[in-house]
């Protein structure tokens, strides 16, 4: 199976795409032909250091075109990079190695330079969401923040989606992750009242991080392995299992449509900027450039906002409603030498089918829950 790219292209193959020229066209989440990848053995390690400072984002300086003209990996190198370390609340971790199956339709069960980075493009297009009826309402309600300093997406009943870089350099775990934390936002009440109708107020109401628990967190090793070079950022992303179930709407994840068939050409995310403490951020803005793993933006962010879901909002088939899903994790700040002159982005890390594939597994511990992307 090593170095076979044919299987590697196979695993983005879209079934039956709704053309754009259509009547009544709406943007719509796309089929795919999602393939499977399932744990084949796990081994433990030894106790892990936590002696990173927390970066609040990534800097490369392999931009599009350095990305694009990258050689395709080998199915070995694949696997490898789609194995995973977890670390559990204990202490201990472990590393899981990957199987990567293409099941047919129908088939069973089957095995930088040093720069000022301002992430602010001109006029600052970002929104702080105030009030608790747009704070704990959905979507602004599944983002919340971890206590490493970074944001998180609500993914599932017990999961957040985060960036691998909030919780390990990519050599050891960051200081604070043995004893990681969530925050969701909750109104703070005065003197102990939970009525109080401050519509009347011109001061946006206060509010205050409820915080839970991390069971155990799930790192790919083309993080942990590739950090050093430039196909570390392609794997910017780990999900976090709680504790306990945090009993708020979650937001999906999905496979990631080429940039062409977004809404608008547009993301959106809403992160905990460091400049703008206590506050939610909102922001949306085009897609500039993708890679077959990345999407290149200028979305106005600072750090804090790193590990933010970037979403949009297509037309479900299948439901016959439209839907909110995932399709990438906010990683950080990129500047690229664009012919001789520095070209600003920021990158958010695709869900390919074979990230998909392997987060869904994370959440739902069986494939036959994760054939629809």
């Amino acid at each position: 199976m090593a170095g076979t790219p044919g299987l590697l292209l196979l695993l983005l193959c879209a079934v039956g795409p709704v053309s754009p020229f259509s009547t009544h066209w709406k943007p719509t989440w796309p089929a795919y032909r999602l393939p499977v990848v399932l744990p084949q053995s796990t081994f433990n390690l030894a106790e892990p250091e936590f002696g990173a400072e927390a970066k609040l984002e990534v800097s490369s300086s392999c931009g599009p075109q350095c990305h694009k003209g990258a050689p395709l990996p080998t199915y070995e190198e694949v696997k490898q990079y789609l194995s995973y370390e977890t670390l559990y609340a204990n202490g201990s971790r472990t590393e899981t190695q990957v199987g990567i199956y293409v099941l047919r339709s129908g088939q069973g069960e089957s095995p930088g330079k040093s720069r000022r980075k301002r992430q602010i493009y001109g006029y600052d297009s970002r929104f702080s969401i105030f009030g608790k009826d747009f704070l704990l309402n959905y979507p602004f309600s599944t983002s919340v923040k971890l206590s490493t300093g970074c944001t998180g997406t609500l993914v599932a009943e017990k999961h957040v989606l985060t960036a691998a870089h909030c919780i390990h350099d990519g050599k050891t775990y960051v200081k604070g992750t043995q004893k990681l934390r969530v925050g969701f936002l909750k109104p703070k009440f005065k003197d102990g009242g939970r009525g109080a109708n401050n519509s009347s107020s011109a001061m946006p109401e206060k509010m205050k991080f409820q915080w839970i628990r991390v069971k155990r967190t799930h790192v790919p090793k083309g993080w942990i392995k590739g950090n050093a070079n430039d196909i570390g950022m392609d794997y910017d992303y780990a999900l976090l299992e709680l504790k306990k179930p945090h009993k708020r709407k979650f937001m999906k994840i999905g496979v990631s449509p080429p940039a062409k068939q977004l809404p608008g050409g547009r993301i959106h995310f809403s992160g905990y900027d460091n400049d703008r403490p206590g506050n939610l951020v909102y922001r949306f803005c085009d897609v500039k450039d993708e890679t077959y793993d990345l999407l290149y933006q200028q979305c106005d962010a600072q750090p804090g906002a790193s590990g933010s879901g970037v979403y949009v909002r297509m037309w479900k088939r299948q439901q016959q409603k439209w839907e909110r899903k995932i399709i990438g994790i906010f990683s950080g700040h990129q500047w690229v030498d664009m012919n001789g002159s520095p070209q600003d982005f920021n990158v958010a890390v695709r869900i390919t089918p074979l990230k998909y594939a392997q987060i869904c597994y994370w959440i739902k511990g069986n494939y036959l829950d994760c054939r629809e992307g």
